[in-house]
C-alpha cells in the first residue's frame, strides 16, 4: 500500500511538472487584462487594443515585460487618449512571459 502510494505521488509530481504546469498567457490574459484591453485584445475606451499594435508587433519580449511589470504612468504613458494608466503587474515572470506570448500570437 505505502509502496502504490509513493508512485502515485511521484506520478503527479510529474505530471504537474514542465510543460503540464506552463503557464497559460490566454487564460492569464482573460484574468487580468480583459476588463481594459477587451476580449481577444481588440481594445476598449479604457485602454487600447493589441490586436494591430504596432508596440507589440515590433517590440522585443523584454520591452513588452517591462511595460507589463512596470506599467505606464505620467510621461511613460504612451496613449494619452486614455485617461486611465498602465498599473503595473505583479506576475511570476512564467506568466508574464506567457502572456506576451499570447498578445504576440494576437499579431500572426
Amino acid at each position: 500500500m505505502k509502496r502504490m502510494l509513493a508512485v502515485g505521488v511521484f506520478a503527479l509530481a510529474v505530471a504537474f511538472s514542465g510543460s503540464a504546469i506552463a503557464a497559460d498567457g490566454a487564460a492569464i490574459f482573460k484574468a487580468k487584462c480583459v476588463a481594459c484591453h477587451g476580449p481577444e485584445g481588440k481594445g476598449t475606451p479604457m485602454a487600447p487594443a493589441f490586436a494591430g499594435n504596432e508596440f507589440i508587433k515590433t517590440s522585443k519580449e523584454a520591452d513588452i515585460l517591462a511595460v507589463l511589470k512596470n506599467g505606464r504612468e505620467g510621461a511613460a504613458k504612451k496613449y494619452k487618449q486614455f485617461a486611465m494608466a498602465m498599473p503595473k503587474q505583479t506576475l511570476p515572470d512564467e506568466d508574464a512571459k506567457a502572456v506576451v506570448a499570447y498578445l504576440k500570437s494576437l499579431n500572426k
